[in-house]
């Protein structure tokens, strides 16, 4: 039964295994282990009596390569959709803008005719009132001239009358 001494190391690389494995296997195991000068771990392994057949596993860069290449696909993909969206969004923007200078061109010809319209219905009012005052009587249509022509004589009687009615008080 020979011991041999081994670091993690070479019990890996004598098992085939990584070194972190090997650790974990001494572990396991409870195999005496020692400080060697370098400061490296020492354990003391009876290979002959140990038999180790490591488990086969997939290569993994295989699996990450698929990903990756998943990935960049899927990159591509999403790139190409964004230079048709940002197409898509180009053509919104100008119809957005078109109809920007659209509704300010209604909106300046609106206050326009809103104008105008305030100004017919003014003119519309005042001969409403002219038409009101030819369909009247002619003797009211005195009184309402001379009312119209002397307001103040009309709100002031007082002062209408002259001196005669100042003295009677």
């Amino acid at each position: 039964m020979p011991v041999e001494m081994l670091t993690y190391a070479d019990l890996g690389e004598r098992l085939k295994i990584s070194p972190e494995a090997a650790r974990a296997l001494v572990k396991r195991h409870r195999w005496p282990r020692s400080r060697s000068n370098d400061g490296k771990t020492l354990v003391q392994v009876d290979l002959s009596e140990f038999s180790h057949s490591p488990i086969p596993r997939q290569p993994q860069t295989q699996a990450g390569h698929q990903v990756v290449t998943a990935l960049k696909q899927r990159i591509e993909a999403l790139q190409t959709e964004l230079a048709e969206m940002k197409v898509i969004a180009s053509g919104h923007r100008a119809d957005f803008e078109r109809e920007c200078e659209r509704t300010n061109k209604l909106l300046a010809e609106l206050l326009k005719v809103s104008t105008e319209s305030v100004g017919a219905r003014e003119r519309a009012a005042l001969l409403e009132g002219k038409l009101s005052m030819l369909t009247q009587p002619w003797r009211r249509r005195l009184v309402d001239a001379f009312t119209l022509a002397l307001p103040q004589v009309a709100s002031n009687p007082r002062e209408s009358a002259g001196p005669v009615a100042q003295s009677q008080n």
